[in-house]
C-alpha cells in the first residue's frame, strides 16, 4: 500500500509508537493513536526555532464491517483532527489510497474471512522476511517469538522505523538551518500550491512576515501584472509535469512595488512518486523600484560608507550585491539597494562591472523574451574564461577536444607535482667557435643562393635547412635583419648580431622533429613578410618591427619538444618555477634575455639607450607569451572587436583609419596576432611545405604519447598515438578550430590572399585523405 506508515490490527499484540497494548479493542490502542494526532502538532512541525506548515494528517481506516473499533479509530482521528476515510473492500481501499496517499493506513486483521489483510499489502506470501510489509507501510507490528528470523524481522521494522525517522529529523535541521542562512528567497509549497514554507530572505526581499503567508494558497498573494498573461498558466503546466522550470518573472512586493527576479521552481517527489512540494528560488535581478530622488540621496548614503569604511573589508560590500542582504524585512532592501549603488559609484570601475551595468539597467525597460535573453549574456560575461569555446561545441570529435585539451590547458593536474621531475635545465649553449659567416658578404654562394626569394610567401624553408646542415636562423636571420636595418637601429656591430643568432641557434634543440631553429627561421620569415604588408607598416613603428623580428628569432628557444600539460603533470622544474603558467612561453622570454645579456659579444641590447631598451624588452615578452595557445580566442577576439570592425565602419563612411591604427593599444594587439599567425602560419603554405610541416609536428606529438606512457604519466592527446592516429583529421581539426577564423581576421587586415588560397587548397587535400579514410600525410603511389 505505497509507503504510508501503517498499522496492522491484529488479534494478538500490536506495538505502535513503542507502546504494548494487550488486545486490539483496547482502550491503550485508542489512545495511541490519538497521542500521535495531538492537535499541536496540527499544523505546524518545529525543527528548533523553525515551524513548517503540515497538512492534517490524512488517515485511510480499511475495516471489513464497521464496528466499535472502527468507530473508535473514527473519534480519533475527528479528535485529533485528522482526515479520515473509511474503506471496506481491498478494491475501494486501493482505489481511494491510489487518489489520496494517505499519511497513515489502518488495516483490520480479525476477520479473515472477508478479506486477508496481508495480501492486501504484500505481493509474496511464501517470504519468511517482513521486508515486503515494511514496503507496503506498514512499521510495528511483533509477536511474541523468540526465532532468531523473528528478532531480525523486529530489527528492521526498528531501523526503518524510528530509527530512520530519527536520521531525517537531523538532517532536516541542517537542511532548514541551510535554508534560514540562504540569501536566496526561498519559498516552499505543498503539490496544491499551499504556502508551507518561507525563509528570512524571502521575508526581506517581498516585505511579509512568515505568519502572513504560512497556509495560503499562492493564488491569494497578490501577483504583479507585468508578467505576460500565459505565463503563470506555462509554469504550471511545466511544473505539474514533474519538470523544473527556470526563467524571468515579476513577483509583487506587500507594499505594491513590482520586483524583477530570476526565479527556478523545483518539483519534489515524495510517497508514492508524487509530487509532494514545490520548491522556489527567487533571485532580484535589481530593485528598479526606488524614485529617482530616492535613489540619488542612497548613492550619497553610500559614499559616505565607503569613506568610512576604508579600512574594512571592502570585497563584501562592493562586489557581491547578494552577500549584503539584510535579515530585517525593512533594512534589508535598503541596504542591498544601498549596496547596489556602492558599486555604480566605484572610482575604479573595470570595463566588464559597466558593461553588466548597463545590462541591467537596459532589462528594466525590457520586454520580457529580451530581458530573459540579457539574462543569458550576464550569466555568460560572468564566466571566468570569456574567449575561450567549450569543448564539446564541435560534435565532440576527438581531434579537436585532444588538440585543444593539449595546446590550451595547463596540465590535467592528476598528480601532485613531484611524482616525475622532467629535466630541462640543459646546458644553455655558447658555441665554441663563431666562425662563419663573418658578414652579409661572406655566405657561402649555395646558401645565399637559396635565400634569394626570401621575399616570397612560398620560400622554401627546408632547401635552406639542408644547405646549412640546420643551421637556417642564423643566415636568414643576418639576411632578413639586415633588410630591416636592425643593426642599425640597435647601434650594434653586425658581427655582434651574428654572435646573438649563433647563440640563440645553438639553444634550440636540433633533435626535435618541429620545435626546432628551423621553425624559428620559418617564424621569422612570416613575421618579415608580415611587416612589408601595407596595412601593417602603417600601424608599426621601427622600434616594433625591431621587436618583432627578435620575439619571432627567440620565441621557441631551448624548446624541449613537449607541450605544457606534459610539463605540468611531469612535475619538470620548468613548471614549478612558472608555476604551471604559460610555463615555455615564460621560459623563452626570460632565457632569451639571459642568454644575450650575459655576454658583451653577443649582446645586441648593449648600445641602446635605457628607455628604449625596456620598451623593446617589454614588446618582446608580450609577443613571445602571446604565442601561449591558452589565450587564443582572447587575442583574436580582441582584434576583430578592437580592430577590424572599428577600421571597416571607419571606411565604410570614408573617414581616416589612422587613430585606429597608431594607438599604443592597438598597435601592441597587431604585434600579438603577427606573430601568433607566423607561428601557426603552416597550413597556408604551399601544399608540400605544409604536408612536411604536419608530418614533423605529429611525430613530435607521436614522441610525447610515447613517453607518457613509459613515464606512467597521462596521456595529454591520446588520438596522437603513432600507430592509430589520423594525421589528416588532426589537421582538420586543428585548421577548423585555430586557423581559419584567425586568419580570415589577419587577411581582412593585412590583404593576404595568397594565404587564403593555400590555406584552402591544404584544407581540401585533407579532407580528400580523410574521405578516403586515409591516415597518412600522402596517398599511396598508384
Amino acid at each position: 500500500m505505497g509507503c504510508a506508515s501503517s498499522i496492522h490490527i491484529s488479534d494478538r499484540v500490536v506495538y505502535h509508537s513503542g507502546k504494548e497494548s494487550e488486545d486490539s479493542h483496547s482502550p491503550q490502542q485508542t489512545n495511541a493513536t490519538q497521542h500521535q494526532g495531538n492537535p499541536t502538532t496540527l499544523t505546524e512541525v518545529q525543527f528548533g526555532p523553525m515551524k513548517l506548515f503540515k497538512d492534517p494528517l490524512q488517515v485511510l481506516l480499511v475495516f471489513a464491517k464497521e464496528d466499535s473499533q472502527s468507530n473508535g479509530f473514527c473519534w480519533a482521528c475527528e479528535k485529533a483532527n485528522y482526515r479520515c476515510s473509511l474503506a471496506h473492500t481491498p478494491e475501494s481501499a486501493l482505489e481511494c489510497f491510489s487518489e489520496k496517499h494517505h499519511d497513515l493506513v489502518i488495516v483490520d486483521h480479525r476477520h479473515s474471512r472477508h478479506f486477508d489483510a496481508e495480501a492486501l499489502c504484500r505481493p509474496d506470501r511464501e517470504e519468511a522476511s517482513v521486508m515486503p510489509l515494511i514496503n507496503a507501510g506498514f512499521n510495528r507490528r511483533y509477536v511474541e517469538n523468540a526465532n532468531m528470523m523473528a528478532c531480525y524481522n523486529e530489527l528492521l521494522q526498528l531501523e526503518h522505523g524510528e530509527v530512520r525517522a530519527q536520521f531525517k529529523l537531523r538532517a532536516c535541521n541542517a537542511i532548514f538551518t541551510a535554508l534560514e542562512q540562504s540569501q536566496d528567497a526561498i519559498e516552499i509549497t505543498s503539490e496544491d500550491q499551499v504556502i508551507q514554507y518561507v525563509n528570512p530572505a524571502y521575508e526581506a526581499i517581498m516585505g511579509y512576515q512568515q505568519g502572513e503567508l504560512l497556509g495560503k494558497e499562492i493564488i491569494e498573494v497578490p501577483k504583479s501584472e507585468k508578467n505576460k498573461p500565459d505565463l503563470l498558466e506555462t509554469i504550471n503546466t511545466c511544473i505539474r509535469k514533474g519538470k523544473e522550470w527556470q526563467g524571468i518573472y515579476y513577483a509583487k512586493k506587500k507594499n505594491g512595488d513590482n520586483i524583477q527576479q530570476n526565479v527556478k521552481i523545483t518539483p519534489v517527489i515524495g510517497q508514492g512518486g508524487k509530487i509532494r512540494h514545490y520548491v522556489s528560488i527567487n533571485r532580484p535581478l535589481n530593485d528598479n523600484n526606488k524614485s529617482e530622488k530616492s535613489s540619488e540621496r542612497v548613492q550619497a548614503e553610500s559614499q559616505t560608507d565607503i569613506q568610512s569604511s576604508k579600512h574594512k573589508d571592502r570585497r563584501k560590500g562592493s562586489l557581491d550585491v547578494r552577500s549584503t542582504t539584510s535579515r530585517g524585512s525593512d533594512g534589508s532592501s535598503q541596504r542591498r539597494h544601498s549596496s547596489m549603488a556602492r558599486i555604480h559609484s566605484m572610482t575604479i570601475e573595470a570595463p566588464i562591472t559597466k558593461v553588466i551595468n548597463i545590462i541591467n539597467a537596459a532589462q528594466e525597460s525590457s520586454p520580457m523574451p529580451v530581458a530573459e535573453a540579457l539574462d543569458r549574456v550576464l550569466e555568460i560575461l560572468r564566466t571566468t574564461e570569456l574567449y575561450s569555446p567549450q569543448l564539446g561545441t564541435k560534435d565532440e570529435d576527438p581531434h579537436t577536444n585532444d588538440l585543444v585539451g593539449g595546446l590550451m590547458t595547463d596540465g590535467l593536474r592528476r598528480l601532485s607535482g613531484n611524482e616525475y621531475i622532467l629535466s630541462t635545465k640543459q646546458p644553455h649553449h655558447l658555441p665554441s667557435h663563431l666562425a662563419t659567416p663573418l658578414s652579409l658578404n661572406d655566405i657561402p654562394p649555395r646558401i645565399a643562393q637559396t635565400m634569394e626569394t626570401e621575399g616570397s610567401w612560398d620560400f622554401d624553408i627546408f632547401n635552406l635547412e639542408a644547405a646549412t646542415m640546420k643551421r637556417p636562423l642564423t643566415y636568414l636571420g643576418l639576411k632578413i635583419f639586415s633588410k630591416f636595418g636592425v643593426c642599425e637601429f640597435l647601434n650594434c656591430p653586425e658581427a655582434t648580431l651574428r654572435s646573438w643568432l649563433q647563440v640563440i641557434e645553438a639553444n634550440y634543440h636540433s633533435s626535435n622533429s618541429y620545435h626546432n631553429s628551423t621553425h624559428a627561421a620559418d617564424v621569422l620569415h612570416a613575421t618579415a613578410y608580415f611587416l612589408c604588408k601595407e596595412r601593417v607598416k602603417q600601424s608599426l613603428d621601427p622600434i616594433d618591427e625591431v621587436a618583432a623580428l627578435i620575439a619571432a628569432t627567440v620565441h621557441d628557444v631551448d624548446h624541449p619538444g613537449r607541450t605544457n600539460s606534459f610539463l605540468c603533470n611531469a612535475g619538470s622544474e620548468l613548471a614549478i618555477l612558472y608555476n604551471d603558467t604559460a610555463v615555455l612561453e615564460s621560459h623563452h622570454a626570460a632565457l632569451a634575455f639571459q642568454l644575450t645579456t650575459r655576454d658583451d659579444k653577443c649582446n645586441i641590447f648593449k648600445y641602446i639607450e635605457r628607455n628604449e631598451y625596456r620598451t623593446l624588452r617589454q614588446a618582446v615578452i608580450d609577443m613571445v607569451l602571446a604565442t601561449e595557445m591558452t589565450k587564443h580566442f582572447e587575442h583574436v577576439n580582441k582584434f576583430v572587436n578592437s580592430i577590424n570592425k572599428p577600421l571597416a565602419a571607419l571606411e565604410e563612411n570614408g573617414e581616416s583609419v589612422k587613430s585606429i591604427l597608431t594607438s599604443p593599444e592597438n598597435r601592441i594587439l597587431v604585434k600579438r596576432m603577427l606573430i601568433k599567425c607566423a607561428d601557426i602560419s603552416n597550413p597556408c603554405r604551399p601544399l608540400e611545405l605544409c604536408i612536411e610541416w604536419a608530418g614533423r609536428i605529429s611525430e613530435e606529438y607521436f614522441a610525447q604519447t610515447d613517453e607518457e606512457k613509459r613515464q606512467g604519466l597521462p596521456v595529454v592527446m591520446p588520438v596522437f598515438d603513432r600507430h592509430t592516429c589520423s594525421i589528416p583529421k588532426s589537421q582538420i581539426s586543428f585548421i577548423d578550430y585555430f586557423i581559419t577564423d584567425m586568419f580570415d581576421a589577419w587577411d581582412a587586415f593585412a590583404d593576404l590572399p595568397n594565404l587564403m588560397q593555400h590555406l584552402d587548397n591544404n584544407f581540401k587535400y585533407w579532407k580528400g585523405l580523410d574521405e578516403r579514410k586515409l591516415h597518412s600525410l600522402r596517398p599511396p603511389p598508384e
